[in-house]
């Protein structure tokens, strides 16, 4: 069984995952942190939009490949389609990707989705941008503390944008400022048992 965890900047994707694949024996396939365009990025993202967005889509594609030959179930944190949709379509939007290099992007794009599996489950982490900016402080990330609010109001939209209107497959949607699971682990609890439900539909 394939899980996907998806969800801006400091959502809570990487406890999450954790805590999800210790509960259901399963691989963790995490998002790659040590993009060497993250730190350029954040401090000119003009200049560095694309260089960062090609580098995860590598780096998203490389995991795929993985993720086929596992034969075991998995988790992972973040999703291609999240780069894409969430994003690269940001930055084109906001002006700082330019139109060539986003088509040029999303040329990649569509060639890598076709090839990689869709999740069986994705669980989607919504969360304000008071939230985030206090778990994005907590966690002190260097890179991270330039992050403007308006940034990350944006992809709020971008996120609720694809999950309304794009994506299509079984879809579990946790509010973070109401439902925080690692104060309230009764909220693990109910999410471990949709998806034992979820697999038995799937035997």
């Amino acid at each position: 069984m394939y899980i996907a965890i998806a969800g801006n900047i400091g959502s809570g994707k990487t406890t999450l995952t954790e805590t999800l694949a210790a509960r259901c024996h399963a691989k963790i396939y995490q998002e790659d942190t040590n993009n060497p365009y993250l730190n350029d990025f954040y401090q000119d993202m003009s200049r560095w939009a694309f260089n960062l967005q090609i580098y995860f889509l590598g780096s998203r594609i490389k995991q795929a490949v993985e993720m086929l030959k596992c034969n075991e179930d998995l988790i992972q944190d973040r999703t291609v389609y999240e780069d894409a949709y969430i994003f690269a379509a940001n930055l084109h939007q906001m002006g700082l990707m330019s139109s060539r290099d986003f088509n040029s992007y999303m040329g990649i794009f569509d060639i890598a989705s076709h090839l990689i599996p869709s999740p069986d489950l994705l669980i989607y982490l919504k969360a304000s941008v008071p939230t985030l900016i206090s778990q994005i402080q907590r966690r002190g990330r260097a890179y991270e503390m330039s992050i403007q609010e308006e940034y990350l109001a944006r992809l709020n939209d971008k996120y609720e944008n694809w999950i309304n209107n794009i994506y299509k497959g079984p879809l579990i949607t946790l509010d973070i400022d109401k439902e925080d699971f690692i104060l309230n682990p009764t909220v693990i609890d109910r999410v471990v048992e949709q998806i034992e439900a979820l697999r038995k539909t799937k035997r």
